[in-house]
């Protein structure tokens, strides 16, 4: 008969993860006394460890996977796209794992500054602690729920690179674009086009700093150019989709003084945004220019075209790609570092009323 280990656990009384910890020689986690139990019961019921298996369990099986925050926003499924691509140049598959969506309203049907957060705590931590045991080599992980003081180092298996404007510090490559400079950026050129009212929508309070960044790129602006920071015009996104935008939009067209300028946080509420203006009939960037971020393909078949920030997705995915891999195969063996990726400011017809796209690199 084989024994396993749950049969030296229940003989001894301990658990299948001690009788592991023995037989893989972790003894720091178990005292001498129950390490010699232990070993005791492994050699009285001959226990033989199934060599196969555990070098399975080691070799690397050539999948990634990349876990997305939420499915419905095209900007993360276009970065999962190019990584596949790039995944596939070096001989490894990726797979698309979903850390689920925005949570639901609380009972009362308020939503919480929390409930901003894309990801479940839950699922966020599952990928890190092991997303599909022995089936993945690496994950690269867009996280919007955890904390650093959610992370246990001693809990994350395998090699883990981080993107996104969270988790600053923790001890995982981390790629990402200068937030504070994008929207910087932006609001410079609202500014140069004679626009004085510039309302942002997307500057709520959440765990994930990008509202924080981009707020403080966008007050920048504004104060280099002697503008009044108006707190009238910085607007929640809510979930940072198009409904998101749209109703902000409706809000700020019903104050005494309008904004005739918009600073959409993504391009999922700028389009929300462009809905609204164009149905009320207002020109657009005449009356109320509009600007996004994110440079999702929609954008560029909105009406108008969608002026936006454009992160280089190729860059943040062959970079993401690159590091894992040097993590997983042992080539990258130094401190973890924080790498920024470069953007553009992508000048279109929903700011400037030109035949052709401006593209401003930064």
């Amino acid at each position: 008969m084989t024994v396993h280990l749950k049969d030296i656990a229940a003989y001894t009384g301990v658990s299948i993860k001690t009788v592991s910890n023995v037989i893989n020689g972790n003894y720091a986690r178990v005292g001498p006394e129950t390490r010699a139990m232990v070993l005791a019961a492994i050699e009285k019921l001959n226990y033989q460890p199934n060599i196969a298996a555990r070098q399975l369990r080691k070799a690397r099986v050539g999948v990634l996977a990349y876990a997305i925050p939420d499915i419905r926003n095209p900007y993360f499924t276009e970065i999962g796209d190019i990584m596949t691509k790039i995944a596939e140049e070096h001989k490894y598959t990726l797979l698309l794992d979903y850390t689920y969506g925005p949570r639901d309203p609380e009972p009362d049907g308020k939503i919480r500054y929390s409930d901003y957060a894309y990801g479940s705590l839950e699922k966020e931590l599952s990928v890190i602690k092991g997303l599909r045991p022995h089936l993945i080599d690496g994950v690269i992980l867009d996280p919007q729920a955890l904390t650093i003081d959610d992370i246990k180092i001693e809990e994350v298996k395998g090699p883990l690179v981080l993107l996104g404007e969270r988790l600053f510090g923790a001890p995982f490559d981390h790629v990402l674009i200068d937030n504070v400079q994008a929207a910087y950026q932006a609001t410079k050129h609202l500014l140069a086009i004679g626009k004085r009212r510039i309302a942002v929508i997307g500057a709520q309070e959440t765990q994930s700093q990008a509202p924080s960044l981009r707020v403080k790129g966008y007050t920048r602006a504004l104060q280099e150019a002697n503008r009044e920071i108006d707190e009238n015009l910085m607007i929640s996104g809510g979930y940072w989709h198009r409904s998101d935008g749209a109703n902000a939009m409706r809000y700020l067209l019903t104050l005494d003084n309008p904004p005739d300028a918009v600073f959409c946080f993504n391009d999922l509420m700028a389009l929300g945004a462009l809905s609204v203006i164009n149905a009320r009939g207002l020109r657009i960037p005449e009356d109320i220019a509009v600007m996004g971020f994110d440079n999702i393909e929609e954008g560029q078949y909105a009406y108008p075209a969608l002026s936006t920030i454009s992160p280089s997705k190729e860059e943040i995915s062959r970079l993401a790609v690159s590091l894992l891999i040097g993590r997983i195969k042992g080539t990258r063996t130094q401190e973890p570092e924080c790498l920024h990726v470069p953007f553009e400011l992508c000048i279109r017809a929903s700011t400037v009323r030109s035949p052709a796209n401006v593209q401003i690199s930064t």
